[in-house]
């Protein structure tokens, strides 16, 4: 019997110390007002009531009585009944959509103490608040205690103003229990633990003025609250805050406490009224000493958290989630969401960093060239196989999806590759644009999940391979070539050698001349060689053959090169500069040779072994000429000029 009835006072006993910490519904009247009000003989009183603005309680009558031994007697009510003894200084309002009914008394007698209801209904079964009302001959009243109707899991701000002369005091606010007030947060940064990452004390605009905010309510936050200046029970004011908790409309919280993992990513999830439309909504990180703000929905970024913090809205659930990546040991702390509306609900989220491996792996930092093809790769495990994912280009205002089908991204191409579970974006083609960073994520069921941040960095302008042989091209009109220029494909070509040989001496000319022959005959000769293998290789693939230079390529028929009467006749070694053939030429060349010269370029085509011949005469003719002394300068005139080219080189 003796341990039956120590389990049993145990079991009242645990079950008493959670009803005082999560009072029961029935416990906790939703109906709300002041505990005591104060008035003056022949003065007046107001007495504002709070009720839940529900479509019931909106409609239902609203009354004050007074208490009796045994009912309480109606005074007035919504319903236009006024009690005799009230008529003409008594009158109640009601303001439904902000769930607040108002009783005003006037011409106040000292038979008017006593005990009243404020209430919901036809009677005050539990729909009712108690409130004593005091009156007193003067000349002072006391101050009543602020109230604050506060919906379970939401927020509250409490605003207190002793003055500019207290601006230097400090400022705090505690909890009463019993005949002591616990601190719950203070300007000297001593913050309740049961309040840490949940109160901010702020200072206001006005001087001397401060507030608190609180968030993330919950039944053991009710009760009577002072805040004031210096310390409690020795110097300074005080002022009473009276707190009430009712349990409202069931809107979702989310988790209070998110885990990331070092180096990866973490999602907060914040809740608001989707049925109004806020013009703010940010996301900041508390301390003690106030909350600083991290991303709002106007593109503001702290500068610390740029590229690798989003924010993503959902109005039509009403949330918007902010996405952390990259994420430091000094992330770690509280994050509140936030909103412009002061009644609107503030959550509280603690954010706690572990080491792992981040589920998203890929190089953070990639550099590329202008104009080269780059890929940025996002490896996931297999919990993610049936994941949405996504590539997007981040930005202050947020993260714009990048796909295969996005015109306003051309070049770029989106991918993923699940045999080696790898989502990969790919330019083809890089440009100074394209620097910033980038992210890879996933999303399930509408709610964004881990996410990977790449900065792609853009290096200069990617210089175009050129060959040796194209540098020394000349890029002027070749119909307007000077008698004295020298012709390219020969081994000088800088045009003022002539003339300033011309005012040298005869020695000095002669030996400027030797050494010009050798050097020509020479390069010639290599400039011959290289030409005749080219075309003995190219012949042995096909008969059109395709040539290359740089970046241009043009198809050259063999049979379009001249016969060998015209390479062999001996006039044409000291042809004129004029009718040259010149390398790089933005047009086709035309010549004077007459319809016999032009017809015979159209025989029938050569075999190899023959082009490897003409190519060998060639160049036994073209040396031949270079040892009899021919000059660009020359005056000698062929008797046909040879044909151009039917391809441009």
């Amino acid at each position: 019997m003796t341990s039956l009835a120590f389990i049993f006072l145990l079991s009242f006993l645990s079950a008493e110390a959670a009803r005082s910490k999560y009072p029961p519904k029935a416990a906790s009247n939703p109906v709300f007002g002041p505990r005591q009000v104060y008035g003056l003989i022949d003065g007046s009183v107001t007495v504002k009531c709070f009720y839940p603005p529900t479509k019931v309680n909106r409609h239902d009558r609203k009354y004050w009585c007074r208490e009796s031994s045994r009912s309480c007697l109606t005074v007035v009510s919504s319903n236009g009944y006024t009690s005799p003894s009230y008529r003409g200084r008594a009158s109640i309002s009601d303001y439904p959509e902000q769930g607040v009914m108002v009783v005003n008394i006037s011409r106040l007698v000292l038979s008017d103490r006593g005990t009243y209801q404020c209430g919901i209904g036809l009677n005050g079964r539990g729909l009712s608040y108690k409130v004593s009302l005091d009156i007193s001959e003067g000349p002072n009243v006391p101050e009543e205690a602020e109230l604050f109707y506060v919906e379970l899991h939401s927020s509250v701000t409490m605003t207190c103003n002793f003055g500019a002369d207290t601006i230097s005091m400090r400022k705090y606010l505690c909890k009463m229990e019993k005949d002591v007030c616990r601190n719950i947060i203070d300007t000297y940064g001593k913050i309740d633990e049961d309040f840490t990452g949940r109160a901010l004390l702020s200072n206001e605009n006005t001087e001397g003025a401060f507030s608190i905010m609180i968030t993330q309510v919950n039944w053991e936050d009710a009760g009577l609250y002072l805040c004031g200046v210096g310390s409690y029970g020795e110097s300074g004011e005080t002022k009473e805050l009276d707190l009430h908790v009712y349990e409202g409309s069931n809107v979702p919280q989310g988790k209070s406490t998110v885990i990331g993992v070092k180096g990866g990513s973490v999602t907060i999830d914040c809740h608001y009224d989707p049925a109004k439309n806020y013009s703010l909504k940010y996301l900041c990180k508390w301390r003690k000493n106030g909350c600083s703000r991290i991303i709002e929905n106007t593109g503001f970024v702290y500068d610390t958290y740029e590229g690798r913090v989003a924010m993503f809205d959902n109005p039509q659930n009403g949330t918007f989630s902010v996405i952390l990546n990259q994420l430091r040991d000094s992330d770690k702390g509280y994050y509140w969401c936030m909103t412009n509306d002061e009644r609107e609900r503030k959550s509280s989220k603690e954010l706690k960093i572990v080491e792992g491996e981040p589920g998203l792996k890929g190089k953070e930092d990639v550099l590329a060239e202008v104009g080269s093809r780059i890929d940025l790769t996002c490896s996931y495990p297999c919990k993610y196989y049936s994941y949405e994912k996504y590539w997007c280009k981040w930005s202050s205002d947020g993260c714009s999806p990048l796909s295969a089908s996005d015109q306003s991204q051309p070049g770029v191409d989106v991918s993923c590759n699940t045999a080696n579970k790898t989502l990969v974006l790919t330019f083809d083609s890089v440009t100074s644009a394209d620097q910033g960073w980038y992210w890879c994520g996933v999303k399930h069921n509408g709610h964004y999940g881990e996410s990977l941040a790449v900065y792609l960095q853009v290096s200069g302008e990617k210089v175009a391979e050129l060959s040796p042989g194209l540098l020394n091209l000349d890029t002027s009109s070749n119909a307007a070539a000077p008698s004295n220029a020298v012709p390219q494909g020969r081994a000088f070509s800088d045009a003022g050698v002539q003339s300033a040989a011309a005012s040298e001496s005869s020695e000095q000319s002669s030996g400027s001349n030797v050494l010009t022959v050798a050097l020509a005959s020479s390069g010639a000769a290599v400039v011959v060689l290289g030409a005749a293998f080219a075309v003995f290789k190219y012949r042995q693939l096909k008969r059109s053959d395709l040539v290359s230079v740089g970046s241009y390529r043009t198809n050259i028929s063999m049979s379009d090169f001249e016969s060998v009467k015209e390479y062999g006749a001996n006039d044409n070694a000291c042809m004129k500069a004029s009718q040259e053939t010149q390398l790089g030429g933005d047009e086709f060349i035309t010549t004077t040779a007459s319809v016999e010269s032009a017809a015979e370029t159209k025989k029938a085509k050569r075999g190899s072994k023959e082009d490897a011949d003409l190519a060998y005469s060639t160049y036994l003719l073209t040396s031949n000429a270079i040892a009899q002394g021919c000059a660009p300068g020359d005056s000698a005139a062929p008797t046909a000029a040879p044909p151009a080219w039917g391809g441009q080189v």
